[in-house]
């Protein structure tokens, strides 16, 4: 979110300076930088494949990429949806998504 929402900052700003950005738009810019994970766009376009592989749901996609976990079993208790009927995802699968992400995250 701070990658999309830093631009739109200098945007205001250039347009108009008379126009000065609103105080809740930079507190809420200085609150996902604080808790923002991905720093670098290539490693947030890099951690999208890699989850889009597995058939992931956008709210699954976002919570694994917000609270990483570090577990198939952690990851499990925060997304129960990655092991209902029909499209379980098998621990060892979950394992390699997250090792997956790990790396990025490492790389970063």
């Amino acid at each position: 979110v701070s990658l999309i929402l830093e631009p739109k900052q200098l945007q205001q700003v250039s347009k108009d300076p008379m126009n000065q950005v609103s105080q809740v738009f930079e507190k809420y810019l200085q609150y996902v930088k604080r808790f923002s994970r991905y720093k670098n766009p290539d490693a947030v376009r890099q951690f999208h494949i890699i989850l889009s592989r597995h058939q992931l749901t956008e709210f699954e996609l976002c919570v694994l990429g917000n609270l990483c976990p570090e577990t198939a079993e952690e990851a499990v208790a925060m997304v129960l949806s990655l092991k209902t009927k029909g499209r379980a995802h098998s621990d060892e699968a979950i394992e390699k998504m997250l090792n997956d992400l790990s790396l990025v995250k490492r790389f970063e």
